[in-house]
């Protein structure tokens, strides 16, 4: 009878211990299964058009009376102002800057020969979604010189920006093609490993980029995104 007893306690150890080898050789080969995955990058680019305008006009103003300085000033403001609302511009469009104004006598690095004691340097800015207006208008701005304005040579201070204001609408769109790009990397890389790409492991957006096609266009932008994908890897 304990003959009978022993061996069946052995039996049952037996296939514990074989249950729990199973076990423990489905969970390696399962952890095995999750550590084999591949990273990849799609990229998205994109060419759209500049949807929104702030272009900046400066002028400067010379004079030795502070009054006649500022009728000058006037002067320049309006005659601009007339050009952009004959051009099809609206006066909601239209901004303007306070003048910065330089005093001669009171800045001791100043050339004691200066023709003019003020000079004075202001900012007519137009803001305009209609970007085709902005370049025409641009291409015609010389028509001020003849007009009596001077204008002054653009800065980096105050450049004339061409902006891209849809991105939200899209994202979707580029995303989904950047994702599309990174699947289609990891079965390449898959086939020539002898793998099968299996579900995505982790996926990262990477940041949009809006930058100008080239410096002669900068109305047309390139949108760009990258993703970071990773894929698990099957038999």
């Amino acid at each position: 009878m304990q003959k009978k007893e022993g061996l069946w306690y052995s039996i049952i150890v037996g296939l514990g211990i074989a249950i729990a080898g199973i076990s423990m050789g489905l969970g390696f080969y399962k952890g095995r299964a999750n550590d084999r995955y591949v990273t990849v990058r799609g990229l998205a680019e994109m060419e759209v058009q500049a949807d929104l305008t702030f272009w900046p006009i400066t002028f400067n103003v010379a004079e030795n009376n502070l009054t006649v300085l500022q009728d000058e000033i006037e002067f320049s403001r309006i005659t601009i102002t007339n050009f952009l609302l004959q051009a099809g511009f609206e006066e909601s469009d239209i901004s303007y800057s306070s003048p910065q104004i330089r005093d001669a006598e009171a800045d001791q690095y100043a050339s004691q020969q200066a023709q003019y004691r003020y000079t004075a340097q202001a900012t007519v800015t137009t803001r305009s979604t209609n970007v085709q207006l902005v370049k025409q208008t641009m291409e015609s701005s010389m028509e001020l010189v003849g007009k009596g304005v001077v204008l002054s040579a653009q800065s980096w201070e105050n450049p004339t920006e061409f902006l891209f204001t849809g991105l939200n609408d899209i994202k979707p769109e580029m995303i989904e093609e950047a994702t599309k790009n990174a699947r289609e990397a990891a079965e390449k890389f898959a086939t020539d490993s002898g793998s099968k790409v299996g579900k995505i492991r982790n996926a990262t957006q990477g940041y949009f980029s809006i930058e100008d096609r080239d410096r002669n266009s900068p109305e047309v932008k390139i949108v760009r995104v990258v993703t970071t994908v990773q894929y698990f890897l099957t038999d």
